[in-house]
């Protein structure tokens, strides 16, 4: 017997009353992200990333040519504090991923750019994290891999608006 099952039929026979099928849900959820957060993290820890850096360069490749965007933009798409985004860019800058480019008009004006060290690392990076994300998925079928992204679709748009 599973141990989250094991932990389930104790309080089933010490609480009897009580639906535990959320708490097997949660317990799973939580054992799962564990185990996701430890894979994907292996795989950015070989491009010499955390996962908070491998973020930025992706959301910097994303937004497409001329792949950069200003601190605000990649806040709001990361909800950070500017402290921690400002860390985050400072590493980036130092290990020569990102630039910063103060805009010709407005010295006041920043933005934050991909180097060309940045855009190989990103795009070889978030080739590997697609391959390691099929991996973890592997064992759900072609049916219920988007059975599962719905239903968790539905029920995170509950929490956060919209679908």
């Amino acid at each position: 017997m599973e141990d989250i099952d094991k932990v389930v039929a104790q309080w089933g026979e010490q609480k009897p009353h009580l639906d535990t099928v959320p708490m097997a849900i949660f317990g799973r959820i939580m054992r799962l992200q564990k185990h996701i957060e430890a894979e994907v993290a292996a795989c950015h820890k070989h491009y010499g990333l955390t996962m908070g850096e491998f973020d930025v360069l992706a959301t910097l490749r994303r937004a497409g040519e001329p792949f950069n965007l200003t601190p605000s933009a990649l806040l709001s798409s990361m909800m950070l504090t500017s402290g921690a985004m400002t860390n985050r860019l400072d590493k980036l800058e130092s290990k020569g991923f990102i630039e910063r480019v103060h805009s010709t008009e407005d010295r006041r004006s920043v933005s934050v750019g991909l180097t060309e060290k940045g855009f190989a690392t990103i795009d070889d990076a978030i080739e590997a994290h697609v391959r390691v994300q099929h991996k973890l998925v592997q064992q759900l079928s072609d049916t219920e891999k988007p059975e599962l992204n719905q239903l968790l679709k539905t029920w995170l748009a509950a929490f956060e608006g919209g679908q």
